[in-house]
């Protein structure tokens, strides 16, 4: 099945999601095999300075990581296409409106949008408001 790719429906039908669980941004320059499999990462991404995962706060607490910002995740259950245009900005705009920061992941059936926790619940109102656009 398609991701739909019509802005107007993409925010009619957003539904945002705040997911329980608290997560953080760490960095590391190599990741062992066995290491990965343990952390259980949410999302890896390779840099040229780096590796960046998002875990677990508990995981990375326990495994002695520094990082800076407790995040929680929204995650918006439309099915998005990969190709749709307009979806990001507007999450981002009307998430600046509120000065709060996104970190968004677009993966293949849903847009992920990591913010800090204590701005989660505003977070969720401001992307509410989109659905009656």
């Amino acid at each position: 099945m398609a991701g739909e790719t019509d802005l107007a429906t993409l925010l009619h039908g957003l539904n945002p999601v705040l997911q329980p669980e608290s997560w953080v941004f760490v960095s590391v320059l190599v990741l062992d095999p066995e290491v990965f499999t343990r952390l259980e990462p949410k999302v890896t991404f390779r840099e040229k300075e780096g590796v960046t995962l998002v875990l677990l706060k508990s995981v990375a607490d326990a495994e002695g990581f520094a990082y800076e910002t407790v995040f929680n995740c929204i995650t918006c259950e439309i099915h998005s296409s990969l190709e749709a245009v307009g979806l990001t900005a507007a999450m981002s705009q009307a998430l600046t409106k509120e000065g709060i920061s996104a970190n968004v992941i677009a993966a293949f059936y849903h847009d992920h949008i990591f913010v800090p926790q204590a701005d989660a619940k505003r977070a969720i109102d401001a992307l509410k408001s989109l659905t009656s656009v």
